[in-house]
């Protein structure tokens, strides 16, 4: 395969025989230089506006997490989050699950910053990160719709009573270890074939420990944890 220098010259070469500079091509704008739909293409746009604000997740990120969403409010579980901060993506997750007579969206967090943290695997995080928030600030944006759960307080002591749940997506952004497992150890169990669990902060070097709980919880499983270059990893369960 020719070495990058030598494919743009050759690209270069052949537009100028073609007269081709691909300036017909389809949303040019979203090229950057490859398609990017989370710079505001098509309804994204609007999805967006009311999330950034509230929200550290950056824009392409929430793409993916709204076009799983999308696929996963066929399936018959509910919306989960764990880990909701200032409620930005929760905003999205309860428009979309709003969509779909009977979807719930379920969302945990302390809502006054990280419990504590286990030096072991997470060193760049300390108790009370992230405390920046409430519970009535979060309400008052993502709202009271009769769809939507609040469980304010610790991972895993606000699954308790939720054994019986069948759940279609899960995005998990919790940032350390053990509540990372925890998540992984309950919600596993529980979601539909091909449901989706989405980690916000796979990939990032402030996050090691929430890599660390999922990759130690799928060794052995049937399901890989798909890494994707935002940091991000999902696992899709098999039927």
């Amino acid at each position: 395969m020719p070495s990058k220098p030598l494919r743009k010259v050759l690209r270069s070469a052949l537009s100028s025989i073609l007269g081709e500079d691909f300036g017909n091509l389809p949303d040019r704008e979203f090229y950057r230089p490859r398609f990017s739909p989370w710079e505001g293409f098509g309804e994204f746009k609007d999805v967006w506006a009311p999330v950034w604000p509230h929200t550290i997740v950056s824009a392409d990120r929430v793409w993916l997490l709204h076009a799983l969403a999308q696929q996963a409010y066929h399936l018959p579980g509910h919306f989960w989050e764990c880990g909701v901060y200032k409620g930005g993506t929760a905003i999205m997750l309860a428009s979309v699950a709003a969509s779909v007579p009977g979807k719930q969206l379920h969302l945990f967090d302390t809502f006054s910053g990280m419990p504590d943290v286990n030096p072991a695997y997470d060193n760049c995080h300390v108790q009370g990160d992230f405390a920046d928030t409430s519970l009535e600030a979060v309400r008052g944006r993502v709202g009271k719709g009769p769809h939507i759960f609040y469980h304010p307080g610790f991972i895993p002591d606000t699954f308790k009573g939720l054994e019986s749940e069948r759940i279609a997506l899960v995005h998990v952004d919790v940032d350390i270890y053990q509540s990372a497992a925890d998540c992984c150890a309950f919600i596993y169990p529980r979601l539909c074939g091909g449901g989706f669990m989405v980690f916000d902060d796979y990939g990032f070097p402030t996050c090691a420990g929430a890599r660390a709980a999922v990759d130690q919880f799928f060794a052995g499983k049937p399901e890989r944890v798909v890494v994707l270059p935002t940091g991000q990893a999902f696992v899709t369960k098999l039927p």
